[in-house]
């Protein structure tokens, strides 16, 4: 690292197992450079606060590839919750799904709290959720309950301290009540995060595994929105290639590190997720795993950052 420091490098990716996210990423700071770094940006609050102060101070770009937000089907949906066209939200919910530790024999670093940290599930995946629904919607989840399941109590050899999966039933500073349910025990389900958001006048659901088509519906029918019909610039910006062609996740990594590099360059991107929304990721995490411990709701500490979906 030290090596790389100090050589005329503009920006520095973090892409190593979590408990080593704060050392490098000071290192990174400390020289000067600007920074990408994998979620989770820390394994508890303090350490992520510690960071998203010193970036600050540092005055760099900083952030955090929850590139999710990058769909244009996403971007849509963002506009019509900002426009008004959904209307008031009342009910946020759906699940972020995958299989890959399905079995007693399937194990990974990540399931280790020394090196992964305290929570697995919610603070690998969980946290994409939220950072989307919170994104799309401008609300923000304020207090929460949470339970979290333990399928496989033992992976290689050794006892697992960690959750499987986890179901949080959330309330929001807009009225809203909603529920998630997130899983790494889900045979079948590869990558599927799903989310949907009742509102007064429309209804809204992206499927990450169809991200082709936004589902709006509404009380006389419902509609599959296709990428490429939107006439919004929030959700155009993002076409990559012409309508009818499938856009994916790459293209929602690109994406993100297209705007980062933007960033160095002057530019600010809308929506581009930066250290405060890495630290609002750790807030939610910290509450989930103590709502769980304690069993009852938790108010969830607030960030400094205006709502994600205030302007679209």
């Amino acid at each position: 690292m030290d090596q790389l420091l100090a050589t005329d490098v503009d920006v520095v990716h973090v892409c190593t197992p979590n408990a080593t996210h704060a050392p490098l990423v000071r290192a990174v700071l400390a020289a000067g450079k600007h920074v990408v770094c994998e979620k989770p940006l820390a394994v508890d609050p303090a350490e992520a606060a510690e960071l998203t102060a010193l970036a600050a101070a540092a005055g760099v770009v900083a952030t955090v590839p929850f590139v999710y937000r990058f769909y244009p089907t996403v971007r849509e949906a963002r506009a019509r919750v900002a426009d008004g066209r959904t209307g008031p939200l009342r009910l946020l919910h759906g699940s972020y799904l995958q299989d890959w530790l399905t079995g007693r024999e399937d194990d990974d670093w990540r399931v280790d709290p020394a090196v992964g940290g305290p929570s697995r599930a919610f603070a690998d995946i969980g946290v994409h959720w939220c950072d989307l629904v919170e994104f799309v919607t401008g609300h923000r989840v304020t207090r929460l309950t949470a339970r979290l399941l333990l399928a496989v109590p033992e992976r290689g050899g050794r006892p697992v301290r960690t959750e499987d999966g986890a179901v949080v039933l959330f309330e929001t500073d807009g009225g809203a009540t909603g529920n998630l349910t997130v899983s790494q025990v889900s045979p079948g389900r590869k990558n599927r995060l799903w989310f949907s958001l009742d509102g007064e006048h429309e209804g809204l659901a992206f499927d990450q595994e169809a991200p082709e088509t936004l589902w709006v519906g509404g009380r006389d029918a419902t509609t599959l929105l296709a990428r490429g019909t939107s006439a919004h610039p929030g959700a155009t910006r993002y076409d990559r290639v012409p309508a009818g062609h499938p856009q994916g996740y790459q293209d929602c990594f690109d994406a993100f590190v297209a705007d980062t590099y933007a960033a160095l360059a002057g530019d600010a991107p809308d929506g581009l997720p930066t250290f405060t929304d890495g630290l609002r990721a750790a807030h939610l995490t910290a509450a989930v795993l103590e709502s769980a411990r304690t069993d009852r709701w938790v108010d969830v500490t607030p960030t400094t950052a205006a709502p994600a979906g205030a302007t679209p």
